[in-house]
């Protein structure tokens, strides 16, 4: 039987674009060929660049149909084969694995992935009231990774519950109720969280906000940190507001050592693994846990050989704050421990589904500059819905890379049922409250009925709302109307 070949990661790039000069302001398409030029650079070899064989896309928020094509004309592999993922910000890490196992089964010898955003650009355009004249790079990309799933269950349709800046706080709530702790205490608890990542982002080369923020400044509402949706005010939002690239190079060590990659370049898979929890958040048993992260975590864990408490770095994807503690808490590490090595969508930037590839290039740069250290990055899609982890170091794994489809296990496990037309008696579950320039404006509510069912119900007072931003509205009972709105018992 036939060696695998031993999969590397030796080519990382990142590049932030800052200009206030809109015309010189480069497309996201550019800041891709910008990225995997720099990650060519990095592993010391142009010639990888021409021995590509696949061009990999993670999908962004531009109309772009093959950009992946238009990158492997720029950098010299017209021939490569292209990819483009769906949507979803566990693609980064997903994509990866995926190309590191082409590696290995020896269907590819060298592998390029790359995204990009401009949404700086895309908003300072929008309010200097232009439109943006960015490419179309037309075609069809050679392949499609993932799927393209629909996330939402008709009951959360019916009460306008559709962004993720509406259902996180919800999962928040939820942990917080869970957790028994006050209004006060988990607003500090999960301040103080952010106040770490944002430290880190502060040491972070590549971070776009590099001053750091202190828990106080993090928590409390006002013009620069407005309320977004409770207890979430912006600088607990990923931040999306940024024009960001990145690139990774993936071979396998034989090429490597050919083209001459220095060593200490090398960072090994040892193992990832993927699952989804259920489509619509309606369904779940819980709304603060997450098995697909738990079983699809402990199995990449224990194919690495590795158990959550030895790792020396990790990166839990971290769109909102809620994301890291379920992350965390499913995974067996602790709040207190360094969850993050770029700073976290907020602070080290939030460039929509590509932010996991600045995550495993940051985490490439710790590695490199501890050897011999391990690392796990996960990615998450959706409403922490879709999950991506793998474990890195700078040396090779004892035994060859593996990836696991854990799916089966997930879908065993309990669901809930959901009551559409429910009117009357339910108790209140958990809710998010969102902002206007007015105020508290509504908030969404997720509800129990005596059964165990869920339902969902909108409180539109906007007295009400705010109240519930105050004091613990958790286990209170309520009527749910024919009309969706929701009537707190006092």
């Amino acid at each position: 039987m036939t060696k695998p070949r031993v999969p590397v990661l030796v080519g990382i790039g990142q590049v932030l674009q800052r200009t206030e000069d809109l015309d010189a302001a480069k497309e996201p398409l550019e800041l891709m060929v910008d990225a995997v030029q720099q990650a060519a650079e990095d592993a010391g070899s142009r010639e990888l660049l021409s021995r590509a064989g696949a061009v990999r896309v993670i999908r962004g928020m531009w109309r772009y149909a093959d950009p992946g094509r238009v990158v492997a004309e720029r950098i010299g592999c017209p021939g490569a084969k292209t990819a483009l993922t769906h949507y979803g910000g566990n693609y980064g890490q997903s994509a990866t694995s995926q190309s590191f196992l082409d590696i290995q089964r020896g269907d590819l010898d060298v592998a390029v992935l790359t995204g990009a955003e401009g949404g700086r650009t895309w908003a300072r355009l929008q309010k200097a009231g232009k439109k943006t004249a960015w490419s179309d790079a037309p075609g069809e990309p050679d392949e499609w990774i993932g799927e393209d799933l629909a996330m939402w269950h008709e009951a959360e349709r019916a009460r306008g519950i559709l962004q993720p800046i509406q259902m996180y706080p919800i999962f928040e709530i939820a942990r917080r109720a869970a957790d028994g702790d006050s209004v006060e205490e988990h607003l500090r608890k999960i301040s103080e969280l952010w106040a770490g990542f944002s430290a880190v982002a502060a040491k972070n080369p590549n971070a776009w906000i590099r001053e750091a923020r202190t828990a106080e400044e993090i928590r409390t509402p006002g013009p620069e940190n407005r309320p977004v949706s409770f207890p979430y005010p912006m600088l607990m939002n990923s931040n999306s507001r940024v024009d960001m690239g990145a690139a990774l190079i993936l071979t396998h060590e034989e090429l490597a050592r050919e083209l001459g990659v220095p060593r200490e370049k090398w960072v090994y898979p040892h193992a990832a693994a993927d699952a989804h929890d259920t489509m619509a958040v309606s369904v779940r048993d819980s709304l603060c846990e997450s098995p697909g992260i738990r079983i699809a975590g402990a199995r990449a864990l224990e194919c690495a050989g590795v158990e959550a408490k030895e790792l020396d770095h990790r990166d839990l994807y971290s769109c909102f704050p809620i994301a890291v503690r379920v992350s965390a808490r499913e995974l067996g590490l602790d709040e207190s421990q360094p969850l993050t090595v770029t700073g976290g969508l907020t602070f080290g930037g939030g460039p929509m589904n590509n932010y996991t590839m600045h995550g495993i290039a940051r985490m490439a740069e710790v590695l490199r500059d501890d050897p011999g250290s391990r690392g796990l990055v996960t990615g998450n899609g959706g409403f922490l819905t879709k999950h991506a982890l793998c474990v890195y170091s700078t040396e090779p794994p004892e035994r060859p890379f593996t990836h696991e489809n854990v799916q089966d296990e997930v879908d065993a496990l309990p669901t809930r049922g959901v009551a559409m037309d429910h009117q009357g008696d339910v108790s209140i579950e958990a809710y998010s409250v969102m902002y206007d320039a007015k105020g508290a404006n509504v908030a969404h509510v997720a509800c129990r009925l005596s059964d165990g069912r869920r339902a969902w119900g909108n409180v539109p007072d906007r007295d009400a709302a705010e109240a519930m931003t105050r004091e613990e509205f958790c286990g209170r009972k309520a009527s749910l109307g024919s009309d969706g709105v929701l009537t707190v018992r006092e």
